[in-house]
């Protein structure tokens, strides 16, 4: 039986890493996870409770394809809360995990041959299920001084008939200012295409707080996910919030392609928008992690970093180092026990000489991470 070509994807290799970290604490090895972009943590305590107490009363079962109302209201609520912007509840729609909503997003917007923008370095996925849905994803080389972000400038003679950017952005954890993030939607509007933000970091911010594309235009797709903020990665829920005019067209798609989202995880969700005395003890831990990884990355030769404004992340060149950086992560792996992630995931190009570093897990295990690099790197002197 044949493979259709779009089924021609490549596999993400930090899942790669993931399964060679598995196997070594199968063989009793204590491997300190620096590759995998998820918290820690679990799901918020009084969500848990929530779902435990909606288990008991009812059955779980289809809701509509659009998601709950009372989530859907409650998200935009958090937009008011979070941004100042007054949004209209029946504009969010709700997906199974941001993966859904770009595949909603990309379905809605795009036709079979469209080319669409996407920085790199950048989230992987994004150019896999384009490729899938036999799209062409146009890789935009980001320069040091921008960011590694996308700028006006990079969209001329593309041919776009979409943008996406993510700030804070995977893997860099860089943000877009208001005005680097208004022009970027300004030139893709005076090119005719269409403009998708992904926000699934925000709320993980350090310094200063992340822009959503709503502050700026109601003419685009903005994607976000409890996986990340709210620490709910397996629960796979996510948002979307369109232009009025494109709810319908989002709905019909997501009632053929998902039905809904998961009923129960929709549920904990909207109790987990409550909890951000627990959601901000994450974030204050992050915080501690991300100055440990500033300070302890550069001391073990791991100097040439990107600004992380944002997430959990820290993109380091390690072009000085080695010219495979999947080797290198292999040997870090195989030699002192640390999960890392290659860059070939986020740069086809530049990939080979960058690795990913995820400091989403406990301080303890940063610290000892650290302290093992440290040991890494001094062997290899």
């Amino acid at each position: 039986m044949r493979n259709s070509t779009r089924s021609n994807v490549d596999p993400f290799i930090v899942m790669d890493v993931m399964e060679a970290a598995r196997k070594a604490e199968e063989n009793g090895q204590h491997i300190i996870h620096m590759e995998v972009g998820q918290p820690a943590t679990g799901a918020p305590e009084h969500a848990r409770r929530a779902l435990a107490e909606a288990l008991d009363t009812g059955a779980m079962g289809y809701t509509v394809a659009l998601g709950l109302p009372e989530l859907r209201a409650r998200i935009a609520q958090l937009y008011g809360d979070w941004y100042n912007v007054d949004l209209n509840p029946k504009r969010v729609v709700i997906t199974p995990g941001s993966s859904g909503a770009f595949i909603l997003s990309f379905t809605a917007l795009f036709d079979s041959g469209d080319r669409v923008g996407i920085g790199a370095p950048g989230y992987p996925s994004y150019r896999q299920i384009l490729s899938a849905l036999g799209m062409q994803p146009v890789n935009i080389q980001t320069a040091a001084e921008n960011r590694l972000q996308p700028v006006a400038a990079d969209l001329v003679g593309r041919g776009l008939r979409g943008l996406l950017v993510a700030s804070p952005a995977n893997p860099t954890g860089t943000m877009l200012s208001k005005p680097a993030l208004a022009d970027l939607m300004a030139a893709t509007s005076e090119a005719g295409a269409s403009f998708i933000s992904d926000e699934i970091y925000h709320g993980i911010e350090y310094e200063a707080k992340a822009v959503t594309a709503l502050e700026l235009s109601d003419e685009c797709y903005v994607i976000n996910s409890f996986s990340k903020y709210f620490s709910m990665t397996g629960w796979r829920v996510g948002w979307m919030v369109v232009p009025e005019n494109h709810v319908r067209v989002v709905e019909r798609i997501a009632q053929n392609m998902f039905i809904c989202a998961p009923h129960a995880s929709q549920l904990a969700a909207l109790a987990a928008i409550e909890c951000e005395d627990e959601l901000q003890g994450n974030l204050a831990v992050y915080a501690k992690n991300r100055q440990l990884m500033l300070e302890g990355l550069p001391k073990v030769g791991f100097d040439k970093i990107a600004p992380p404004d944002g997430a959990f992340y820290v993109y380091a060149d390690v072009s000085d180092i080695t010219q495979n950086s999947r080797a290198l992560a292999a040997e870090i792996l195989e030699k002192v026990g640390v999960a890392v992630t290659p860059g070939l995931d986020f740069d086809p190009v530049r990939g080979a000489t960058t690795l990913r570093f995820s400091y989403a897990r406990s301080t303890e295990d940063i610290e000892e991470g650290l302290a093992r690099l440290k040991t890494f790197m001094e062997g290899r002197e």
